[in-house]
């Protein structure tokens, strides 16, 4: 399944920190951050819970960038 994010974040570095922990979270298949658009669309695995996986990358991300947001 695959579900696209609104996000806020200040600058591109920042969304590359980002996108690197949305992938490293269990759950993930793949994920890209898009800082133009302010969006990241993430690829969840088969079996994976969505919601349960998206707060686990909402923790990984603020650890990275702290002042960073996603809207779930």
């Amino acid at each position: 399944m695959k579900k696209s994010y609104k996000i806020e974040v200040d600058c591109a570095a920042c969304a590359d920190k980002m996108e690197q922990a949305a992938k490293k979270t269990a759950g993930v298949k793949d994920a890209v951050v898009n800082f133009m658009a302010l969006k990241m669309n993430v690829e969840f695995e088969d079996d994976a819970d969505h919601k349960a996986v998206m707060q686990e990358v909402l923790k990984n991300c603020k650890k990275v960038e702290d002042d960073c947001e996603i809207y779930l």
